[in-house]
């Protein structure tokens, strides 16, 4: 995705940026825990603490986490194309369909280390199809991507909703949701990495589905940066034009950039139908297609900073209910603004400050270029 501003170096792009951004958000959250009547610290505190201070604030961290790893990921390969995805959440629901059709079909009859290939497969099959159509849209019809994508997420839920009540659900069962996957449909939590670091998991659902999202970051960045396709998605998004020019498909390109994009969101569902719940039933994305798309943008599109955008925002969901839970004036409705500013200042206002950077970065190459003129005089 080209930049809007001019070129900044390296550190300033991925890390200053991001890190005044993120020091803003947690001022003005500041001001709200303030005008809540507590003490802005002590909730800082509580978040990291909460979030990091034990073996199972970490699982619940990582868990978290695990979501915002493939949705931030879904996000940026589309980026890279300069398409804007907001399809994520429906795309994660459409691919639960396909977490739950292997899982139901062999819980009980194969182990779950056979299932799990299953389970990835028909969840990145699921929600690489499920963006196929609004792919096509664009290509071959002009329909605008962020028009169709959030059209779509709306269908996903009524659909997976129809699913759970008319297909999942077990006959005189009142809930929409399917039945306990047996054995076989259970992940194994990852109990052994945290009790290297001497930490214990205990009761959080930190599972397997973590290690699969560090696989998938490991695998766009060989995309985006080590393939021909990469290339060719890199300079769709930095000039059209230009790669038309060089001889590069528009239509093949667009739609198989939202095919991996749709496969990274369906496999999101693992997370929590394989890892946690147990079961398909309603709402289990919890917004995470929409928080990926600040994770992408806070991480600036690359994988690395993904996972460290993931695992902040893992941070600000697992710490927001310490403080919700410690402090009885700030309510669950204002961890949600706390991570609402985040997301505001990640996201929306990422570029805020960016022309004032660009400006004192250009003053001291000037001021650098006048004195070795200078000394060179």
């Amino acid at each position: 995705m080209s930049a809007p501003f001019a070129k900044l170096p390296n550190w300033a792009e991925y890390g200053l940026i991001p890190l005044i951004n993120l020091i803003v958000a947690f001022l003005i959250s500041g001001l709200v825990v303030v005008f809540a009547g507590e003490n802005p610290i002590r909730a800082a505190a509580l978040m990291v603490t909460g979030a990091f201070g034990s073996g199972e604030g970490i699982g619940y961290t990582l868990f978290y986490a695990t979501n915002f790893i493939f949705a931030g990921l879904a996000v940026a390969v589309a980026f890279h194309s300069g398409l804007f995805n907001i399809g994520v959440e429906g795309q994660a629901y459409i691919g639960g369909i396909g977490v739950a059709a292997a899982c139901l079909m062999f819980d009980n009859t194969l182990p779950w280390y056979v299932v799990f290939p299953l389970a990835v497969a028909g969840s990145a099959a699921m929600g690489a199809l499920w963006a196929l159509v609004p792919a096509w849209l664009q290509a071959y019809r002009g329909s605008h991507i962020v028009i169709t994508t959030i059209m779509f997420n709306y269908i996903a839920n009524s659909l997976m909703l129809w699913m759970l009540i008319h297909v999942y659900k077990p006959m005189g069962s009142m809930a929409a949701q399917s039945r306990t996957f047996g054995p076989g449909g259970q992940l194994p939590k990852l109990d052994w990495l945290l009790a290297m670091f001497g930490l214990d998991n205990r009761n959080s659902p930190f599972n397997l589905s973590f290690l699969l999202a560090l696989l998938a970051a490991f695998l766009v960045w060989v995309l985006i940066w080590r393939t021909r396709l990469g290339y060719e998605l890199r300079t769709m998004g930095h000039s059209p034009g230009a790669a038309r020019y060089a001889g590069i498909f528009e239509k093949r390109i667009i739609i198989v950039t939202m095919l991996i994009s749709g496969a990274l969101a369906g496999m999101l569902a693992i997370n929590s139908i394989m890892g946690d719940q147990f079961r398909i039933q309603q709402e289990f994305v919890a917004g995470a297609g929409f928080v990926g798309i600040a994770v992408a943008l806070m991480g600036r599109s690359h994988p690395v900073g993904i996972v460290l955008a993931s695992i902040l925002f893992g941070m600000l969901y697992q710490g927001g209910a310490e403080i919700a839970f410690d402090m009885p004036n700030i309510s669950r409705d204002m961890i949600v603004v706390i991570q609402g500013l985040v997301i505001l200042f990640a996201g929306a206002l990422e570029n805020m400050f960016r022309p004032s950077i660009v400006a004192i970065f250009a003053r001291m190459r000037n001021a650098g270029a006048t004195s070795t003129s200078a000394a060179g005089a």
